[in-house]
């Protein structure tokens, strides 16, 4: 199915995506092969993998992507990724976290090692052409940034480049310090769309109507958005120098009250940059009007949580899910179809669209 959405580049003249977007059960199942399949995906931390020979199994974007990978830590500097379905009938390998420098499948023994080559398989000796290269697992691209792992499927960009222009913006600041920390993560499920929930992350134009609390922080008229190629940048600039960063007299950026960078990385996944640390956010699709976010906080200087613009980041959570399921109720309508974009204040969502009708109408 090919959507033919167009979003034109010129956000005075643009229009949103359609409302169908938002409903259409086709469109939705296009989008994991057309988008997803065509991006990167973070899928946690490499201090899970500390120890060599670990294996660990992931389900990426479960009820939507379904995509069962593993990583490992064959050698004590290397961390690699490859599919966890055998190659001989598809079974599932690895169902749990385990040390082991074998992987064997349990419906009819076939083994690789922990680099995801093949090495044994019990009654093929008569087999021809065997074994060949797709008899070993499938591998992925990988990509780490501190401790952060992002694996890549089919990927039609690099993320290198990206992080790179992230890192010249935050490099400041002691992000190899950064530790998961449990007690500021938690998971949301939402009745909307994905898109809608990235939509609205996007925009900081609905922060005095929406967030009372944050308008008092945050400073409504200094928000901006810089935009790049497959990411872009929100700064919130805040009220009150007491509660931003210390940047040093080098970045580009000194002298600015800056109390957060918040970043998005098409087509699902928002860094928010805190004085305390990262507050990863990543948006999981279920269905047309179902969504599973996740919560993660990196953290490397605790004394500066719940302060300035990242305090009390579960009541803006709430405040954003009720506005987004109020916005899936009404998209349904028959006399709603398309809106119109802010030139100054929804760059972030316009971007968003255009990527997404570029993914989609390419053939």
């Amino acid at each position: 199915m090919n959507p033919n959405f167009k979003v034109h580049n010129d956000i005075t003249l643009a229009e949103t995506l359609p409302a169908k977007f938002y409903k259409d059960k086709l469109i939705f199942k296009s989008i994991k092969n057309k988008i997803f399949l065509k991006c990167w995906h973070w899928i946690g931390d490499s201090k899970e993998l500390s120890e060599e020979n670990i294996i660990k199994p992931i389900n990426v974007l479960p009820e939507f992507l379904d995509e069962p990978i593993l990583l490992t830590r064959p050698e004590k500097k290397q961390i690699k990724c490859f599919s966890n379905v055998c190659t001989h009938r598809g079974n599932i390998l690895i169902d749990k976290k385990c040390k082991s420098r074998k992987i064997t499948c349990k419906y009819h023994g076939r083994k690789f090692n922990n680099k995801g080559e093949f090495e044994f398989m019990p009654e093929f000796n008569e087999t021809k052409n065997f074994p060949r290269d797709c008899d070993n697992l499938h591998s992925f691209q990988l990509f780490s940034w501190h401790s952060l792992l992002f694996v890549g499927f089919n990927p039609d960009y690099k993320i290198e480049s990206i992080f790179k222009k992230i890192n010249n913006r935050v490099s400041f600041l002691p992000l190899e310090n950064i530790e998961l920390f449990e007690d500021f993560s938690k998971d949301y499920v939402i009745d909307a769309n994905w898109a809608l929930y990235c939509d609205n992350y996007l925009e900081g134009f609905h922060v005095p109507f929406v967030h009372k609390d944050l308008n008092e922080v945050l400073d409504y008229n200094n928000y901006d958005t810089e935009v790049d190629e497959y990411f872009n940048l929100q700064i919130g600039y805040s009220k009150n120098q007491n509660e931003c960063f210390e940047i040093p007299q080098n970045h580009q950026d000194y002298g600015k009250k800056i109390a957060a960078y918040y970043y998005w990385l098409f087509p699902n996944l928002m860094l928010n940059f805190y004085p305390w640390g990262i507050s990863v956010n990543l948006v999981c699709p279920i269905n047309t009007n179902k969504t599973k976010i996740l919560f993660r906080s990196y953290v490397f200087d605790k004394s500066k949580l719940n302060l300035g613009a990242s305090g009390d980041l579960d009541k803006v959570e709430m405040e954003d899910e009720e506005i987004v399921q109020s916005v899936q109720k009404g998209i349904n309508s028959s006399f709603y179809n398309t809106g119109r974009f802010s030139p100054t204040k929804e760059k972030g969502v316009h971007h968003f669209h255009s990527l997404i009708s570029d993914f989609l109408n390419k053939k």
